[in-house]
């Protein structure tokens, strides 16, 4: 299996300078691939230009500009080439599906934040310092850089990359490495009802609270935007507003990527199986579509739209597609089995006698059958039909 890690690196002056210079020649290299695509579609001939003879320019290209290109590494310029080669495959392929992509775009300095080495020894090399306790990753072009690695990196590193997040750098390593021994097995079976309220509801009736980290930092988001917007373009002071607006961003999405990593760590060492609702969240976060006044052209009715946005910024703070990523990530390593069934009717359907109406449930956390007279919390119930719908898929599934 392949395994990522992510350490933060220390380097010194020089060599951010270094890091720095090298996100932006590739950056360019990637704004020059793409326009000489462009021009060459928007010639009479509509020539279709691909990775393969983009590469081949490269030579050429690093012994014309020796000082920029020819600095860095041959293998990570050419992973940038194919990483436009994928957007424009991408593109092409949502086309065909009957959707409207945007056509791939050129990017800016400060949004260029990756660079990716396809093998590491070419052009990269980490742990460059074996004998040394300090642990070091080498680049091409920058030398050896301090990495704080806060934990062993099991098997082999395959791929080396360099990412910047905001002031600070980070190195991230796949590593291949034998399929891990699976958790000895509990006994234990589980379904999950994802909420607003409480992040998630168990079957065994144990609620884990939603932190709602973008909310707690809704107040420092808002003045730090605030503060942004009046800032004169291009100044020092805008940067600085820019820098604080991205640290604040950053900072919620890692509280949340680590309640996420918890809380799904607690369910597969505890359970055997898991079952949670298939949630389509992008259909979920939809705005409403607008209501045209018959009785006045050019005018629209209420459509609650105000409302929605709410509810929507209630279930991108969740995060609940993270944490199912997560959840099967953990699950596949630890030998577990998760399955996702249709929430459609598992919170309106009676788990004693199968009843399903909208009426079962009068309120947002009251479950009462109108049919048997059976109460519970709505969200339980969600849970346990949850359950009985993923053993039920289960045991459909062929051998």
């Amino acid at each position: 299996m392949i395994r990522a890690y992510k350490f933060l690196m220390r380097p010194t002056v020089g060599q951010t300078i270094a890091l720095g210079e090298m996100l932006r020649d590739h950056c360019g290299l990637y704004n020059g691939a793409l326009q000489e695509r462009r021009d060459a579609y928007r010639h009479t001939s509509k020539t279709s230009i691909k990775y393969g003879m983009q590469s081949a320019q490269l030579k050429e290209i690093r012994a014309f500009d020796p000082e920029r290109q020819g600095r860095w590494s041959f293998s990570g310029q050419q992973a940038t080439l194919r990483r436009l080669d994928k957007a424009f495959a991408a593109f092409f392929r949502r086309i065909k599906s009957g959707e409207t992509p945007g056509h791939p775009r050129f990017r800016g300095v400060n949004r260029f934040d990756t660079v990716d080495f396809p093998k590491d020894g070419d052009g990269c090399r980490w742990d460059s310092t074996p004998h040394d306790a300090q642990t070091r990753v080498r680049f091409q072009g920058v030398g050896h850089v301090k990495v704080k690695q806060h934990r062993t990196v099991a098997g082999k590193v395959k791929t080396v990359s360099v990412k910047r997040e905001g002031k600070r750098w980070y190195v991230v390593l796949t590593a291949e490495q034998a399929q891990p021994e699976p958790l000895p097995a509990t006994g234990s079976i589980v379904g999950i009802d994802m909420g607003i309220a409480s992040f998630l509801t168990t079957s065994d009736g144990e609620r884990i609270i939603n932190p709602r980290h973008g909310r707690k930092a809704a107040a420092k988001l808002e003045a730090a935007q605030q503060a942004l917007a009046r800032c004169k373009r291009r100044s020092n002071r805008r940067k600085k507003a820019v820098a604080k607006v991205g640290d604040l961003h950053r900072k919620v999405r890692r509280q949340r990527l680590d309640h996420a990593h918890k809380t799904a760590l607690t369910l597969v060492r505890e359970h055997d199986f898991i079952a949670h609702e298939d949630l389509r969240i992008r259909n979920m976060s939809k705005a409403p579509a607008p209501k045209p006044d018959p009785g006045t052209p050019g005018s629209f009715l209420p459509n609650g739209a105000a409302a929605k946005a709410g509810l929507n910024r209630s279930i991108a703070d969740a995060g609940w597609g993270v944490f199912l990523a997560i959840l099967h990530a953990k699950a596949e390593s630890a030998g577990r089995e998760v399955i996702a069934v249709d929430p459609r009717n598992t919170s309106r359907t009676c788990p004693e006698c199968g009843h399903v109406a909208k009426e079962n449930r009068p309120t947002q956390e009251k479950f009462h059958c109108v049919g048997c007279g059976h109460q519970a919390h709505a969200d339980i119930v969600g849970a346990s039909n949850v359950l009985r719908a993923g053993l039920a898929r289960r045991k459909a599934q062929p051998a």
